[in-house]
């Protein structure tokens, strides 16, 4: 693929995230995209060690720990000794973490699912689904072994 139409893919992502963040009312929540991503993983995923969730977001422990810090000064999660071996902490979602990540998600698809209906022609939806199932795919993408 040439380097414009990747540069041009990053762009209209980077736009499109910006737009969910403001229409999904995640801008006035006071905390950054990376925070929310990471309770959005202990909500899905929790109880779940701190070395956990940097894997599952592919980020740093020194990440993870920051944005926890702040989570947890917000009451958003709590961690508690993990029964199996305590020298580890499991980290969970407090009832409004759940709540909060539930109503910035339904922003979004709402958000989504009004733009498509008014900019996407109904003989156009296939080309939507496919293009997910291709954003999807390249999410997955393992390039450390060379490629597909």
């Amino acid at each position: 693929m040439p380097a414009p139409t990747a540069q041009r893919l990053q762009d209209a992502m980077t736009r499109l995230r910006a737009r969910l963040r403001s229409e999904s009312g995640q801008n006035a929540t006071g905390l950054t995209a990376t925070q929310l991503g990471v309770l959005a993983s202990v909500v899905r995923e929790g109880p779940v060690t701190a070395a956990g969730l940097a894997a599952a977001e592919h980020v740093s422990a020194q990440a993870i720990a920051q944005s926890l810090a702040v989570l947890k000064a917000a009451g958003l999660v709590h961690s508690e000794p993990d029964p199996q071996d305590g020298r580890k902490k499991l980290i969970s979602a407090d009832a409004s973490a759940a709540e909060l990540v539930d109503r910035l998600l339904s922003g979004r698809a709402t958000f989504l699912a009004r733009a498509i209906d008014q900019m996407v022609a109904p003989e156009e939806r296939a080309i939507v689904e496919k293009a997910i199932e291709l954003l999807e795919r390249l999410a997955e993408a393992d390039l450390s072994g060379g490629g597909i």
